[in-house]
């Protein structure tokens, strides 16, 4: 549920933020998009529409730029990823709402600020990486809607130039976020929903397009990460707050009356 028309608005400008700034940065969508998609939509919901966007402009950027693709360095990826997107699935589904939104929003901000730092590891070079970075990206994508850093993390220790990153990425996300809805599903959007969510996907290159020219790849990373490690925290803080019940919540418990958390007796 997305809360009437306010709502539905609020969806479709995430969306927007999010094509806008892949298309200004050439990353970012999930990261921007999918905290925000969880909020309004809940667990249950969220995370596949932000899978699902996230594929549609991967699959938008890759139409004009497949031709720098490299399938053999990218087969190792989309296995690894292939095989831990269930598990992913299987996780999503059976964490209590509080227990996910805090998963997600930690994984956000520790990704975020993991890429933000631009860690160095051996481990992350090679076929060895190519794995590790792969089963990582699949499972937070499947289970948090967030695999674009375990990537980036990749490319950085690979010593990609951004030129290379965007195409192999783009076509990663388009392999990747499509193993999630088969794994769970469509999502469950209305007509309506599904209609403002592809217009918003369709205004948002063009949004992104302008800046572009204009603000240098550095200047547009911080942005990008900016929105992330804020839409990371707000999940964690909205996690957290639901682990415990409202204050003014009463209910009778035993022949006594519980106020929030103090029992009183009758």
């Amino acid at each position: 549920m997305t809360g009437g028309w306010t709502g539905d608005l609020l969806l479709g400008l995430a969306v927007l933020v999010g094509a806008s700034v892949q298309r200004l940065a050439g990353m970012g969508f999930a990261l921007v998009a999918a905290p925000v998609l969880v909020l309004m939509l809940g667990t249950d919901g969220g995370v596949t529409p932000a899978d699902f966007a996230a594929g549609a402009i991967s699959a938008v950027g890759l139409a004009g730029s497949w031709r720098h693709v490299r399938p053999a360095t990218m087969l190792p990826l989309v296995l690894a990823a292939a095989c831990t997107v269930p598990a992913g699935a299987r996780v999503a589904a059976r964490v209590p709402a509080p227990g996910l939104l805090i998963g997600i929003g930690l994984l956000v901000c520790a990704a975020t600020l993991l890429v933000i730092r631009g860690v160095r590891a051996a481990a992350l070079r090679g076929l060895g990486g190519a794995v590790i970075a792969g089963a990582a990206s699949g499972f937070m994508n499947s289970a948090a809607g967030v695999g674009g850093p375990a990537m980036s993390l990749y490319a950085v220790n690979s010593g990609w130039t951004a030129r290379e990153f965007v195409p192999n990425a783009q076509l990663y996300g388009v392999l990747v976020n499509a193993l999630s809805p088969a794994a769970k599903g469509l999502p469950g959007l209305s007509a309506p929903v599904w209609g403002l969510v592809t217009a918003a996907l369709a205004g948002g290159a063009p949004a992104g397009r302008a800046p572009a020219a204009r603000v240098s790849e550095r200047r547009a990373r911080a942005v990008v990460l900016g929105l992330a490690l804020t839409g990371g925290l707000t999940t964690l803080v909205k996690g957290v707050s639901g682990l415990w019940p409202p204050s003014w919540e009463c209910s009778v418990k035993g022949g006594q009356i519980c106020s929030g958390h103090a029992i009183l007796p009758r």
